[in-house]
């Protein structure tokens, strides 16, 4: 198994598939394991995957960092739920940051019926500031076209 991928290029370590094998890369320090936790979330059962995920999300390594939160967004997409340890690491980063797609992915892939509270309310707060968003295009759109309309009729 640990042929088929390679710690110091990175090579093939998004098919990693054995937990073992990514708690020996993390004692033996090695620099990629962000990547390798995306190869787990894929690969893996979520209740094996999870642990590994988010001792990822806590590296050195902002980058490698970043692959933990992907691997959680991945997860999220393959398992349509996360488990509550992963939960609570995205709602620890919040929405901002390194977490925000991993959240989005959460709110995309996972049943509203599923969510912990904190992400209801994180999916609602999203809906509004949309809507919000929404409106304010149509009222610039409104006052830019009305501006159009007294610049014609001045001209004609």
């Amino acid at each position: 198994m640990g042929s088929e991928w390679s710690w110091e290029s990175g090579e093939g370590l998004l098919r990693v598939d054995d937990p073992a094998e990514w708690d020996a890369a993390y004692e033996r320090g090695e620099s990629r394991l962000g990547t390798a936790a995306i190869g787990l979330a894929f690969n893996c059962p979520l209740a094996d995957a999870s642990p590994r995920i988010v001792r990822a999300m806590q590296l050195a390594d902002r980058g490698q960092r970043g692959f933990a939160f992907t691997a959680a967004g991945a997860a999220a997409r393959v398992n349509g739920e996360l488990t509550p340890e992963l939960y609570a690491a995205l709602r620890a980063e919040g929405h901002g940051g390194l977490a925000q797609s991993a959240v989005d992915d959460t709110l995309d892939h996972v049943p509203f019926r599923r969510l912990p509270l904190w992400f209801k309310w994180r999916a609602v707060a999203s809906k509004v500031q949309d809507k919000l968003k929404t409106w304010q295009l149509e009222a610039t759109y409104a006052a830019a076209d009305a501006r159009k309309a007294m610049r014609r009729r001045r001209r004609s």
